[in-house]
């Protein structure tokens, strides 16, 4: 299983947070908005910040599970986590 967040800063400042919040997956750099967009974290290009979605794909790329309200930043990776154990197991 890979897990990456995304973000519209650049990839040094993403590079920096992941690090200061000792994030063990990637951030990767959405600059354009092409992903934000594509996964409905926003409806508009030139929204400033991207709402804070979660999909899970499966190794097929198929949309498995899906958070888009109330993620919260402190809880949520052990939620998600919790959720995939049952989905793929541990």
């Amino acid at each position: 299983m890979a897990i990456v967040g995304v973000g519209y800063d650049s990839p040094v400042v993403n590079s920096e947070w992941a690090e200061q919040e000792e994030f063990q997956f990637e951030l990767w750099t959405d600059g354009d908005a092409q992903l934000a967009a594509y996964y409905g974290a926003i409806d508009d290009p030139d929204q400033l910040r991207p709402d804070r979605v979660t999909k899970v794909l499966d190794a097929n790329g198929t949309l498995v599970l899906e958070y888009v309200e109330s993620v919260a930043v402190g809880t949520h990776p052990e939620e998600v986590l919790a959720d995939c154990q049952v989905l793929f197991g541990p």
